[in-house]
């Protein structure tokens, strides 16, 4: 996960994604991460629960993405 972050330490809390790169050139499967996870642009926060298939997207494009622990 991004900065240093373990995913056993973001399971079941709230956590805030942000995207901070733009997705025009990724493929198919990360694009459709970014629409899953509620991501439109650059600079969208979202708030999502750390269930396992949420980080699993997370960390299918965590190169695009900030995560914090809120």
């Amino acid at each position: 996960m991004s900065q240093n972050i373990v995913q056993s330490e973001l399971l079941n809390k709230k956590i805030i994604v942000t995207q901070v790169k733009g997705g025009t050139k990724l493929n198919v499967r990360q694009k459709g991460n970014l629409i899953g996870l509620g991501l439109r642009g650059i600079g969208t926060k979202v708030t999502l629960p750390g269930t396992p298939s949420i980080l699993g997207m997370i960390k299918k494009v965590e190169h695009i993405v900030k995560v914090a622990v809120v």
